[in-house]
């Protein structure tokens, strides 16, 4: 089950990831791998194509192509076979495990995402690097991979998030910057929509292809953690925290603070749960 990139970045940024190494592979040409067929994989994978072409085959119906530029997140407890080109295949895999129960995780371990990226310098370095602190006992190596792993996956997400936003990823990226440098102020969506020179519907779609969120929903939850942030510091007032982000009425503001935060602005300590 393929998810989108908007799901697996909620999914990596709130499950709990357990590790289990990482390694470079060189697979024959012409040869077909089967140790999967008959006993499953037991781990989640992320498989990055180095060089050359292979067929993934899972649980005999399921087959991807992979070849550089190619991305395969997912896939424990399949079976599954490698079919090689005839000139190899080589590839980079990291092995991990999700923690939690299926319901907290919100997405089974089985599930395979495939992508396709633009191929780009920076990952392969990552790459690189992972495969380093992979094979070293240092202590300080392992935590560097679990860090490594997280933008390896996010430089993942980022560019397929550009893949799929060819046309309209440059004017919503300015989208989001004009929106974090102008929360303070009125802003709608025929504004935001007149600066693109685009109709409200039209521009609320493509932002929302991008993000996962329409744009003004993009804006109030700016607008909330800006609130959270402010308030922590216990230095302002709720009235001059709501005044500061755009709302006029403080008890308005209240009412989307709760909304948005499960409690009330004037509840907000550093002990708080933010949602």
């Amino acid at each position: 089950m393929s998810r989108t990139y908007e799901e697996l970045a909620q999914y990596f940024a709130t499950t709990p990831i357990q590790l289990f190494g990482a390694y470079r592979t060189q697979l024959e040409g012409n040869r077909i791998y089967s140790g999967h067929v008959h006993k499953p994989t037991a781990k989640c994978g992320v498989i990055v194509p180095l060089e050359g072409e292979a067929t993934f085959v899972f649980d005999e119906v399921g087959q991807y192509v992979m070849k550089p530029g190619h991305i395969l997140i997912g896939g424990a407890g399949r079976r599954l076979e490698v079919i090689s080109s005839a000139n190899g295949f080589q590839y980079f895999l990291a092995h991990y495990l999700p923690g939690g129960t299926d319901e907290e995780k919100g997405r089974r371990p089985g599930d395979i995402s495939y992508m396709e990226i633009t191929p780009d310098p920076e990952l392969l370095r990552l790459v690189e690097l992972l495969l380093n602190a992979a094979s070293s006992p240092d202590v300080m190596d392992t935590l560097n991979q679990r860090s490594l792993f997280y933008q390896l996956i996010s430089k993942v997400l980022q560019s397929e998030r550009y893949h799929q936003n060819k046309d309209s990823y440059l004017m919503i990226e300015d989208a989001i910057r004009y929106i974090q440098s102008h929360f303070t102020e009125t802003l709608t969506l025929t504004k935001l929509a007149k600066r693109y020179q685009l109709k409200p519907k039209y521009f609320s779609y493509l932002f929302a292809k991008y993000t996962g969120t329409g744009p003004i929903e993009y804006l109030i939850h700016y607008r909330m953690n800006k609130a959270h942030e402010w308030l922590l510091t216990k230095q302002f007032s709720v009235a001059a925290v709501a005044k500061n982000i755009g709302y006029s009425d403080p008890y308005y503001f209240s009412r989307l603070f709760k909304k948005y935060k499960g409690i009330a602005p004037s509840q907000v300590d550093l002990d708080s749960t933010e949602t």
